[in-house]
């Protein structure tokens, strides 16, 4: 919580226990996971417009696992909390705190093509609800609103109201996937009424956390692209090895004695 309220941090995304481990070790004070890398480590695509997603008991689960493994808190990607209703996203909430988790982020992304984005006030009432399981709780939460805006093709000016609303329903922090300019990035700290996450990664990126601390950013993460980059080199090993018969991605392998080093409690 300290964290939203002053300077910038970055917060990388882990899909496993072993990748949160890794981020741990490289000094991170603490980690996100992500939604997508989680599928794809399960072999799933992620939660998108008809497809078959992880479901909740799944990723729970698999948060429970990365929590358990690091001393550092844990945010979670809980894609659009697994359900319409409040009551749902407030159920999810509790399950992600006995999870073990120390934050955690709503979505208003339905997953339907003839209504990609909840509607507002629906929107706007699952965060309270997740607030509300939070406060029940009684324990260290930080809950994100996340508005799907911009990554379906609508106006900037609709993700500020849907994030401003979100933080009057309770979110500590409004994340707003897809501003990744400084001038949509620098609008919406001037429009919005408290923290905001951006996600960078999602394509190659000219801006640095120096340049997004600059802008008033307080918080960023980078999504599944980690996990995408680790699935291109085992991509290009395989396709290596199938076409070539060639061995030459391991030259750039960690060692088995580092590993095991770093894993070493």
């Amino acid at each position: 919580m300290e964290s939203h309220r002053e300077g910038c941090f970055l917060l990388p995304n882990a899909w496993d226990a072993g990748s949160a481990r890794v981020l741990e070790a490289a000094g991170f004070p603490a980690v996100a996971t992500t939604s997508a890398g989680i599928a794809f480590s399960l072999g799933r695509a992620d939660h998108d417009y008809g497809g078959a997603r992880v479901d909740r008991a799944r990723m729970t689960d698999r948060i429970r696992e990365i929590a358990a493994e690091v001393r550092i808190p844990v945010s979670a990607d809980l894609e659009d909390g697994f359900g319409e209703s409040p009551e749902t996203v407030a159920e999810t909430i509790s399950l992600t705190l006995a999870a073990g988790a120390a934050g955690g982020g709503i979505e208003d992304f339905t997953g339907d093509r003839s209504r990609p984005l909840y509607d507002p006030e629906l929107a706007t009432d699952r965060i309270r609800a997740a607030r509300e399981a939070v406060d029940a709780a009684g324990e260290p939460f930080a809950l994100v609103g996340r508005t799907d805006v911009l990554l379906t093709g609508g106006p900037l000016d609709e993700a500020v109201r849907r994030a401003n609303a979100y933080l009057a329903a309770g979110a500590d922090c409004a994340f707003v996937p897809g501003a990744a300019d400084a001038a949509t990035i620098g609008t919406l700290v001037r429009e919005l009424d408290g923290p905001l996450n951006v996600v960078m990664g999602l394509t190659g990126n000219a801006l640095s956390l120096a340049d997004l601390r600059e802008l008033g950013v307080r918080r960023v993460t980078v999504g599944g692209s980690i996990a995408r980059a680790m699935y291109a080199h085992l991509l290009d090993a395989a396709r290596e090895l199938a076409d070539r018969g060639t061995f030459s991605y391991a030259e750039n392998q960690i060692s088995q004695t580092d590993l095991n080093q770093l894993f070493r409690r």
